[in-house]
């Protein structure tokens, strides 16, 4: 299969609304920033995603799955490939102590189906930005705990269009990581653990996260979360550094500090917002500022949080 046989067939399964060429990805991201993806698809079901995944493959075209949009900076070159956006949101309950959602679910959506029907253990997730794919692709980490913590079983499409259910024990979840990032398999739905609870006590636990975030966090403007991890426990710091990314940017002197239209936050050195006209160059240009100026001053040098998506020139 050639690439134009690939985006004929997938531009007359999917029709003109869930396939588009060249079509503008800044929108589809927190960031707002960075080019458009050679082709991008909408899907909505697991054997749509079996069948493209295994095409894509037969036809050497690159498969790039965009969840939520948060935690990522798009090049302003684009993405070459097809983009694939899953439109897997179905919830339910199989068993008492487990709910399974959609990969396409919010974070913020399983919350509140959660909630309302008095189910504990995601809670605490409320605010939470991007979907449940992407937070299994990353781990993705508040208040001391992973996702991964969370999990009973992914299902997963593997790159030649093979569909498993695998347990947690497999899925390689560690800080900021899971097996997906070697593997590239792609999550269709996940199952998470879950027990009774208080929808009053629930409602505010997932308040006080929400007031937390708003509190700390700098939410009026675009951006896609914290830019770098943290330095991992045992990792050495020099006496009286904290163990905190968005410390060792505001000690270095990087705080506030521009780049075009992206400024390192105020509010929090472990962000990076967009001010209206960023590239995403100057995002980049920042990043990289940011972690030479730790690993001067500090001998630290700070891994990335944020995920890059085509090719750019800073980095």
């Amino acid at each position: 299969m050639t690439r134009t046989d690939f985006a004929t067939r997938w531009a007359a399964a999917l029709g003109p609304d869930r396939w588009q060429p060249d079509a503008p990805l800044a929108p589809l991201t927190t960031f707002r920033v960075g080019g458009p993806a050679e082709w991008l698809a909408d899907v909505s079901s697991e054997d749509q995603v079996q069948a493209l995944v295994r095409d894509a493959a037969a036809a050497g075209v690159p498969v790039t799955v965009l969840g939520g949009g948060s935690n990522l900076l798009v090049a302003d070159a684009g993405v070459p490939g097809v983009v694939v956006r899953l439109r897997l949101v179905d919830i339910d309950q199989p068993d008492d102590a487990s709910v399974r959602a959609g990969s396409g679910v919010t974070i913020n959506g399983l919350v509140r189906w959660t909630i309302g029907r008095g189910l504990a253990g995601v809670e605490a997730w409320a605010g939470t930005p991007g979907t449940v794919g992407g937070a299994i692709y990353g781990n993705a980490h508040w208040s001391g705990q992973n996702i991964g913590d969370l999990v009973r079983t992914v299902r997963l499409v593997t790159r030649d269009g093979t569909l498993s259910d695998v347990p947690t024990a497999e899925m390689g979840f560690a800080y900021d990581t899971s097996r997906l990032q070697r593997t590239h398999e792609v999550v269709v739905s996940a199952t998470l653990a879950v027990s009774r609870g208080d929808v009053t006590t629930l409602r505010d636990r997932a308040r006080a996260s929400l007031h937390y975030r708003k509190a700390t966090q700098p939410l009026a403007l675009p951006s896609a979360g914290c830019i770098f991890q943290n330095p991992a426990v045992g990792e050495s710091l020099p006496d009286g550094i904290p163990r905190s990314a968005g410390a060792l940017v505001d000690r270095a002197g990087l705080k506030g500090a521009v780049q075009g239209g992206a400024r390192i936050s105020e509010r929090h050195a472990n962000f990076i917002v967009n001010e209206g006209q960023a590239s995403a160059e100057d995002v980049r240009a920042l990043i990289e500022r940011a972690r030479a100026a730790v690993r001067a001053r500090f001998g630290v040098e700070l891994r990335d949080e944020i995920v890059y998506l085509g090719t750019f020139r800073h980095g």
